[in-house]
């Protein structure tokens, strides 16, 4: 105890309680408990409120500076026992076991009784508001005892709860693959949740595959790094036409639904490319992107509409137009905000996605734009050929090739930016803007081309969505559409090219999977961005400048003040 600070744990433990507290009272718990993660015995929701309490005792033995057994010991009862005692009390209140003047719902609506069904496990008050203490006891102790297993065991552990409490959550989604259907999911799932033999055996062999690549890993990435050196060309040929093969495929192997997904994480990608050249490469911060990809969007649709009945042009032939007409809207943007920066150029970027909005709600644009109503009958994508004859685009997986074509299309025009001229003159902007021009950069042009490359790839990712959801309405094109954009492109990193698409499948392919979640995105977000910026803020796949910067900002120390000097004494001389 000699290390430990009572007042310090105290403080700790009654802090970190009202996280789990939190949780159970806005609902989060009920919500997430109606998926089985282990049967009907445990839920998403429990899961959920005892990793909390995991987390805050794991992160208060990480800040100990020299940890033991006993003091974690300690530390796990303390923090563990305040939360179960803060959950039990919850009970107690909502069930009106001790006399109250007031209602507790009235206050908490979602302080329901089947919230403290889930708390009790439905084993009634006494039995369950017991459990519910002895597991809260349990999960602080796993929290600060686990930093004192060895890394070599503690890594491939993380890895096989993740990787099975990802699977349980995907259960619907795994049961209608078609390479999974059959015995292999009566084995492994229950008709909620895993079957406690197909849970364990999912995480011993993530474990156990953990433990291998943690050992052999390095070993691994030494010899295709070698190998890399000798053959560079070779390498990069099989691994990219791997990949290409791969995603051919994809659609046949996932699924219906699941190409209805990864159309929505391709669309993202589109547009997070190109916001990624105005925000990661030009550092230019852009909340109005949303009007682009709606004037893509609405130029595809007034240009194909049959609802209209203005031009009647094909698919085709209206995709350059459209994406035209994004480029001039980034044009027309950039030009008065070139002298803005930071919070300025934000501001107004998102006045200029609030303008778009309301001039296509406008009735001044109804009879062009449909106002309200939105405008339907938007031409799909056909192809035609003497060998396949006439093919409509209009089936998820169909469009899912053509959205494929316009990422690897913007993936190429990005790469290649990156390492022109026009990316380094990008760069030397975002790092600092009065230095760029007195080295000779044009800001005028410099800035206009980034705006003008970001709207084109907004544009084109506006025009396929208008053809593959046939019809337009301005509620598609809210300001929330720019805050997910740029979120994925935090949570990716920012200025990076890979960390663009796993920022997408992070933030909109999981989501779109648990959509029952679907009201706690944003709870989701904001709380991914907190966690982000404090362990991760360079991203989950980030750029190696933006790494090498961030990590000499760390590493320098600041500088001690030089005390001042007593001055010496004056010395009185003697006549």
């Amino acid at each position: 105890m000699r290390d430990l600070q009572p007042s310090q744990l105290f403080r700790t433990a009654l802090i970190s309680s009202t996280v789990p507290l939190l949780l159970a009272l806005t609902g989060m718990v009920e919500a997430f408990s109606k998926r089985g993660l282990i049967g009907e015995a445990v839920s998403v929701g429990h899961v959920l409120l005892f990793l909390s309490i995991l987390i805050a005792a794991y992160l208060f033995e990480r800040r100990q500076k020299s940890p033991s057994p006993l003091n974690a010991t300690i530390s796990g009862i303390v923090i563990g026992g305040v939360s179960g005692i803060v959950l039990v009390v919850l009970v107690f209140l909502t069930k009106a076991l001790i006399p109250k003047p007031w209602d507790l719902r009235s206050i908490f609506p979602n302080a329901s009784p089947a919230l403290i069904e889930v708390l009790t496990f439905s084993r009634g008050e006494r039995t369950g508001a017991l459990l519910l203490f002895l597991f809260s006891v349990v999960s602080g102790l796993i929290g600060t005892l686990f930093p004192l297993i060895p890394l070599l065991i503690r890594g491939p552990l993380t890895t096989g709860f993740l990787v099975t409490l990802i699977v349980g959550l995907l259960q619907d989604i795994i049961s209608t693959l078609p390479i999974f259907r059959g015995k292999i999911i009566k084995f492994f799932f229950a008709r909620s949740g895993f079957k406690p033999v197909g849970a364990l055996l999912i995480f011993i062999v993530t474990i156990v595959l953990a433990a291998l690549w943690h050992q052999y890993g390095r070993r691994l990435r030494e010899e295709h790094r070698q190998l890399q050196q000798r053959r560079p060309m070779t390498v990069q040929i099989a691994v990219w036409t791997f990949v290409l093969l791969f995603l051919l495929v994809l659609p046949r192997i996932v699924g219906s639904y699941m190409s209805e997904v990864l159309d929505t994480v391709g669309l993202y990608i589109l547009m997070g490319l190109g916001l990624n050249i105005v925000v990661g490469f030009a550092g230019m911060l852009d909340l109005g992107y949303v009007a682009f990809f709606a004037i893509g969007a609405y130029t595809m649709a007034v240009l194909t509409s049959t609802e209209l009945g203005f031009f009647n042009l094909t698919f085709w032939e209206a995709l350059p137009l459209s994406i035209l007409a994004s480029i001039a809207a980034g044009v027309i943007l950039g030009v008065p905000v070139l002298k803005m920066r930071g919070d300025y150029l934000a501001i107004v970027t998102m006045g200029f996605g609030e303008i778009i909005r309301i001039l296509v709600l406008s009735d001044f644009l109804k009879p062009i734009l449909g106002g309200a109503q939105g405008l339907t009958r938007i031409a799909r994508p056909v192809i035609e050929g003497p060998i396949i004859g006439r093919i409509v685009i209009k089936d998820p997986p169909h469009f899912y090739y053509l959205i494929l074509i316009g990422c690897l299309i913007a993936l190429f025009i990005s790469i290649r930016l990156k390492a022109s001229r026009l990316g380094r003159a990008w760069m030397a902007i975002r790092e600092d803007e009065d230095v760029a021009e007195a080295m000779g950069i044009n800001l005028v042009t410099t800035k206009l081309l980034a705006f003008a490359t970001g709207a084109a790839l907004s544009g084109l990712s506006g025009a396929i969505f208008a053809s593959k959801i046939n019809s337009m309405a301005p509620h598609s094109f809210n300001l929330l559409i720019s805050i997910y954009v740029l979120s994925l492109i935090i949570v990716g990193g920012m200025g990076s090219l890979p960390g663009v698409v796993v920022g997408a499948f992070a933030l909109m392919g999981l989501p779109e999977l648990l959509r029952e979640f679907a009201e706690y995105r944003m709870l989701v977000y904001g709380a991914a961005m907190v966690v982000m910026m404090l362990y991760k803020p360079e991203g989950l796949w980030p750029e190696a400048t933006h790494v090498r910067a961030l990590r000499q900002e760390e590493s320098r120390e600041p500088v001690p003040e030089p005390s001042p000097k007593k001055a010496p004494a004056a010395t009185v001389a003697s006549e």
